[in-house]
């Protein structure tokens, strides 16, 4: 966005009652006009028909100048008689508009900036010996005026906006786009410290580490605007089913999101995007508000009470934290420009979770119209935890084929390594499919590149065995190959390494801390050091704690008091191990309900011997002291952690099978979310549909007795139909469970399901296209499915052309990024009765021509209008459906026969039409 314009600060609710004075008034009654008019003719201020004098051109002119002074703070720089004098050549550059030799076509084509430098090429004399500060106010005055001018040119007239479509809805996205920034500025107090926020902003979070970078050539942090992969999101919109958006957009149309995620899966690295955004003006949708990222784990470390709004930044050991103005957090809170990113729920204790919410809920009731986003793992809240403080829940998705492609591909760009090392690797992670299901988080996808470099293409297994190498290539291969080991320095055995970092994890887990005091590690080490005698010999208990923290490639320090693992992920997998060396079985066991000790319990079977695993295992299961909801947990846990468990007692695997079994199928969104936790061991236990699901005609009868006022159906009748509700129930909820796993194995499961009718299990069945190889997939279970009333995703070219060779599809839903050219030379035209737009196509609509077939059109934008108008000539176009909250236009423009309907709610994760078409 030019700054030039967004120099002035005008709104447009100041400037656009000032410009309509610079012309005539077509008079009550008056049509738009359909034909191009000189502007000369339309300016109010010249020729027979002149309205506006001389006089009030003047003042029209010094209104804009003063509002454009008070609110860039002009007048400390600029004095008195220099802000009359810009009066004068604003005043004189308006004038110009009335000779000038064009009409409002040419004018809107020719756009703002440049009729601005027309303007003022008209009129030099007028700013002849202004200083520097004095033109550039009237040069942004003047760029802010034309901008305006233009935007009244494309609403005046029928004939602009058709003929210069591209440029009109550019005029006024840019028009809004500076409103939307205005309400964000700071006061003219605030702002210096504020841009200074904003740089710290960006130092501390706009980089990455990406595991494995550092034992290479390349460099141990990445630019984030460079290694930033979006990855997608599923939300949950008011209890339709889920939507999938890119997960940088979940904040685009709900104020409040609870985000869940598994371990590695990138919800801090999500949090550090949202951040830095704040600060890029391409990212309009968050630029100039102000990020507050708050992790729990640093907010609570040492038992701190959570922090009121304007300890935010201290608490966090921001270092600018003591220069914020007297009030900046209440002014900034209270304008709605706050931007909370809280980090972490699963990172405290289960206990202290309900004071979190209450927190939470107080902030919010303070402060309700800022935009707020509250990460976990999946299993630390239930369903709808935040649901009654109106906060919208989403999941990220695994990395989808795609996903892991390009992350592969880029993280050998940044590591300098050929590229047949990356294209070596994705034929492995798509021949192997333990190797590919490792590989669907970001965390695992990096651990295996830098693996599979570090062993000239030879990969671990399991995740254990991944775990294992990636520990020894961080605690001892890299020192050596770096040749950082000199006569008289620290060396510690791999051995020795691992000992005393696991008892760091192990106290931090016991203690249930994801920070630890730095004292209290140095202490802990120091009880430690006495019985590894060659490891004491060679330095004090901090000597070895800094030698662990710069060379073990696992610690760091977020601030100078306290010591965390790089990720929590190495956490749980030291401190299992530390478990099962000490023998703390009985301990685990009692503890296995809580979900900050679930990864730490799969670990710990994995670091068992045999006889040990049938000890933990059966003590999950034969728990008795736990709730109901407990015991399932711990079941499903135990059925979890079998992939782990490489040698087992049969009767034992078949006892924890038997348990879980008795919670498949899942009957609501939590069982189906708990299903996933345990993995693609679920998918044996996960039942077939029944022989004959009921089919279209009983779902009518359904929707016509739900319609009816009167219920007639006899006591069996009603009862039989519960029971197939029921068994739907059961159907939808084990699709998205089984859509949600993603290995290969689940396609066998999903076919089953093709044949459902049930509109809930088709939707999941054509959501999950993407995270399927698209052939495979398409052909096992896409081509099966019946299309009424169902809208089929299509998220690449690859699927646009299954789709055609399967006869192509009636309702079709364009979510990745295709050209007008591509979609329609993929597509079955003559097939399109309904479309529905969730990607940017390109700003014309003349391409929808193309589809003589075509009824109704659903289009979901982030931008607040939507210009109907061009769709006009679209004639077999019946419905436009667009989200409510959107302001539209051209509406009047359109055929008797084309209707624009408000449908869906951007109150959702997404704003999303009904799934019935027409």
């Amino acid at each position: 966005m030019e700054p030039a314009v967004i120099g002035a600060r005008l709104a447009s609710s100041v400037v656009t009652p000032l410009i309509k004075k610079l012309f005539l008034n077509p008079g009550p009654g008056a049509e738009l006009v359909d034909k191009p008019v000189r502007v000369s003719r339309l300016v109010s201020f010249r020729g027979e028909q002149r309205t506006l004098s001389d006089n009030a051109l003047h003042r029209i002119a010094g209104e804009l100048v003063e509002r454009a002074v008070q609110s860039t703070g002009t007048e400390e720089r600029l004095p008195s008689f220099e802000v009359r004098a810009v009066t004068n050549a604003v005043a004189s550059s308006l004038r110009a508009m009335g000779t000038l030799d064009m009409d409002d076509v040419q004018a809107v084509k020719l756009g703002h900036m440049d009729l601005a430098r027309r303007l003022r090429s008209m009129s030099r004399a007028a700013v002849r010996g202004l200083s520097a500060d004095a033109v550039e106010l009237h040069a942004n005055v003047l760029n802010t005026a034309c901008l305006h001018i233009l935007n009244f040119f494309t609403q005046r007239s029928a004939f602009v906006p058709r003929t210069l479509v591209e440029q009109s809805r550019s005029i006024e996205d840019l028009t809004r786009k500076i409103d939307l920034l205005i309400t964000r500025e700071p006061s003219p107090a605030d702002g210096p410290f504020e841009e200074r926020y904003a740089r710290y902003i960006t130092d501390k979070h706009g980089k990455l580490s990406i595991f494995g970078l550092d034992l290479s050539q390349g460099p141990e942090n990445w630019r984030l605007d460079v290694a930033y992969l979006s990855l997608d999101a599923v939300g949950d919109a008011t209890g339709a089913a889920p939507t999938r958006l890119s997960a940088d957009q979940v904040l685009t149309a709900r104020d409040r999101v609870l985000l869940r995620g598994v371990a590695g899966s990138g919800k801090t690295t999500l949090v550090q995007w949202l951040a830095v955004s704040t600060t890029r003006r391409e990212q309009l949708d968050l630029y100039g508000l102000v990020p507050f990222v708050l992790p729990l784990r640093t907010l609570t470390r040492g038992g701190a009470r959570l922090p009121a709004p304007d300890e935010f930044l201290s608490a966090v050991d921001c270092p600018i934290a003591a220069l914020q103005p007297v009030g900046w957090f209440d002014r900034v809170l209270r304008a709605g420009r706050g931007l909370i990113l809280i980090d972490g729920i699963d990172e405290i204790p289960e206990d202290d979770r309900n004071d979190a919410r209450r927190w939470l809920q107080e902030l919010i009731s303070a402060y309700p119209e800022n935009r707020w986003l509250v990460t976990s793992r999946p299993s630390a809240v239930q369903e709808n935890w935040l649901s009654g403080d109106d906060f919208a829940e989403a999941d990220l998705a695994p990395m989808s084929r795609d996903n892991i492609a390009a992350f592969v591909n880029r993280w050998h760009t940044a590591a300098g390594i050929s590229d047949q090392y990356a294209r070596e690797l994705l034929r492995a992670v798509r021949a192997k499919q333990d190797l590919g299901r490792l590989a669907t988080n970001p965390l695992m996808c990096g651990l295996i590149c830098a693996l599979h470099q570090d062993r000239r293409g030879y990969l671990p297994e399991g995740r254990k065995e991944i775990y294992d190498a990636a520990l020894s290539m961080l605690l001892f291969r890299r020192d050596r190959e770096r040749g950082v080991y000199k006569p008289g320095s620290i060396r510690i055995g791999e051995a020795h390494h691992i000992q005393l970092i696991q008892k760091l994890a192990y106290w931090m887990i016991r203690n249930g801390r994801s920070e630890m005091d730095r004292a209290d590690a140095v202490g802990l080490l120091a009880q430690t050091l006495p019985t590894m005698p060659k490891v004491e010999e060679q330095g004090t208990a901090e000597e070895i704690y800094r030698h662990l923290l710069i060379r073990s490639g696992l610690l760091r320090e977020p601030s100078v008091h306290s010591m965390d693992f790089i990720h929590r992920t190495f956490q749980d997998y030291l401190g299992a191990k530390a478990a099962v060396e000490g023998l703390d079985f009985d301990f685990l066991i009692a503890h296995a309900h809580l979900d900050q000790w679930e990864d730490v319990i799969r670990m710990a079977v994995a670091h068992s011997r045999p006889t040990e695993r049938t000890r933990l295992l059966t003590g999950l299961v034969r728990r008795t002291d736990v709730t109901p909801h407990g015991m399932n947990r711990l079941h499903l846990l135990a059925a979890a952690c079998l992939e782990h468990a490489t040698e087992l007692d049969p009767e034992v695997r078949a006892e924890v099978q038997e348990y879980a079994g008795a919670l498949i199928p899942p009957r609501t969104p939590d069982q189906a979310r708990a299903l996933v936790e345990v993995g693609p061991v679920v998918l044996d236990l996960l039942p077939h549909p029944p022989d004959e699901p009921p089919g279209k005609e009983w779902w009518e009868r359904k929707r016509q007795i739900e319609e009816a006022a009167v219920d007639d159906r006899s006591d069996e009748e009603r009862a039989a139909d519960e029971a197939v509700e029921e068994a739907a129930d059961e159907a939808h909820y084990t699709v998205l469970a089984a859509t949600r796993i993603a290995t290969d194995a689940a396609i066998d499961v999903l076919a089953r399901y093709r044949g459902h009718y049930d509109l809930r299990v088709r939707r999941e069945l054509v959501r999950a296209w993407s995270r399927f190889d698209t052939d495979v997939y398409g052909e096992e279970v896409i081509a099966h499915l019946d299309e009424d009333d169902l809208y089929f995703p299509v998220s690449n070219l690859p699927e646009l052309h299954a789709l055609s060779s399967y006869g192509g599809r009636a309702g079709i839903q364009i979510v990745g990024d295709f050209t007008a050219v591509d979609f329609l030379n993929g597509c079955r035209r003559r097939r399109i009765t309904d479309l529905w737009l969730t990607a940017d196509i390109g700003t014309s609509w003349r391409w929808l021509r193309e589809l003589p077939q075509l009824r109704t059109l659903t289009v979901e934008t982030p931008l607040p209008h939507l210009d109907v108008a061009p769709m006009a000539p679209v004639l077999p176009l019946r419905r436009i459906y667009v989200p409510r909250g959107v302001t539209v236009s051209g509406a009047d423009a359109l055929p008797s026969s084309m209707k624009v309907v408000r449908r869906g709610s951007r109150a959702g994760t997404t704003a999303r039409p009904a799934d019935g078409r027409g």
